[in-house]
C-alpha cells in the first residue's frame, strides 16, 4: 500500500498521492478511439472492394452507422485515411511478425545482428513465410490489396512512411536469407532473392482460394520447398 503524505501547505491535512503512469482514458476517448479503428476498418474493407476513387466517404461513413461527415472528426481527407489504412495494417502486420518470432524462441535484437549465427535458418525463414501468407490471406488483410492497388494516390510524405514500415516488416527476412545462402541452401543475391520471394508470396492475394483444398500451412511448405534447399541429413 502506498503511503499517505502530509502537506504542510495543508496544515497537516492527508493528501492522496498522484498515480503514476499515464492517466486512464476517458469513456469518450475509449469510444473515439474504437470508433476511429472501425472507420479504418470499414474503408480498408472498401477501398478493396470498389476502389479509392470510387468509395467516397458518406460510403465509408455509412459502413459503420456514422453520420456523413463523422470522418472528417477522425481524418482530414479520404486521403488521410487511406494512408492509415496502409501504416496501421502494416504496423500490426510487423507486430504479429514479432509475436511470431517470439513465440519460436528467436529475439529480434539478436537475429538483426550481422554477427549472430543462426543454427536453423530455414525453420526461421518457414516461420517467416507462414506468418507472412497470415498477413496477406488471414483476417484483418484487406490492407494488402489496397497497398498494392492503391500506391499511386498517396502522398509522398505517406509514402515516405509506408517504405520505412516495409523496412522495418522486412529486416528480419535478410540475416535469415544470408544465413541460408553461407550454408549453401539459397542461391544467387540475397537483396534479389528477397525481392522476388516477397513477389512470388505477395502475388498469392490474386490466385489463393482456400475452396480449392489448399491451406496456408501447405502453400508455406511449398514455397519453403522452392525456395531453398532442404537441411543436410
Amino acid at each position: 500500500m502506498t503511503a499517505r503524505k502530509l502537506s504542510p501547505a495543508a496544515g497537516g491535512a492527508v493528501v492522496a498521492p498522484r498515480p503514476r503512469g499515464r492517466p486512464r482514458k476517458t469513456a469518450d476517448e475509449l469510444a473515439d478511439g474504437n470508433r476511429r479503428r472501425e472507420l479504418v476498418a470499414a474503408a480498408g474493407r472498401l477501398f478493396r472492394q470498389q476502389g479509392f476513387d470510387a468509395t467516397s466517404t458518406r460510403d465509408i461513413a455509412a459502413a459503420t452507422g456514422m453520420r456523413s461527415g463523422s470522418p472528417f472528426y477522425h481524418f482530414d481527407s479520404k486521403q488521410a485515411l487511406l494512408g492509415a489504412v496502409m501504416a496501421e495494417g502494416m504496423a500490426a502486420a510487423i507486430a504479429r511478425q514479432e509475436q511470431a518470432l517470439r513465440e519460436a524462441g528467436c529475439d529480434l535484437i539478436v537475429l538483426l545482428k550481422k554477427e549472430h549465427e543462426m543454427p536453423n535458418p530455414r525453420r526461421l525463414l518457414a516461420i517467416l513465410v507462414r506468418n507472412h501468407f497470415d498477413v496477406l490471406l488471414g483476417p484483418g488483410s484487406d490492407f494488402i490489396p489496397v497497398m498494392l492497388y492503391e500506391w499511386r494516390s498517396l502522398t509522398d510524405a505517406q509514402r515516405a512512411d509506408l517504405a520505412r514500415l516495409q523496412r522495418d516488416y522486412e529486416a528480419p527476412w535478410v540475416p535469415v536469407l544470408a544465413a541460408l545462402q553461407r550454408a549453401g541452401q539459397l542461391r544467387g543475391d540475397v537483396k534479389l532473392a528477397r525481392l522476388m520471394i516477397f513477389g512470388a508470396l505477395n502475388w498469392s492475394v490474386q490466385w489463393y482460394d482456400p475452396a480449392q483444398g489448399a491451406s496456408l500451412a501447405d502453400l508455406a511448405d511449398a514455397a519453403l520447398a522452392l525456395f531453398v534447399a532442404p537441411d543436410a541429413a
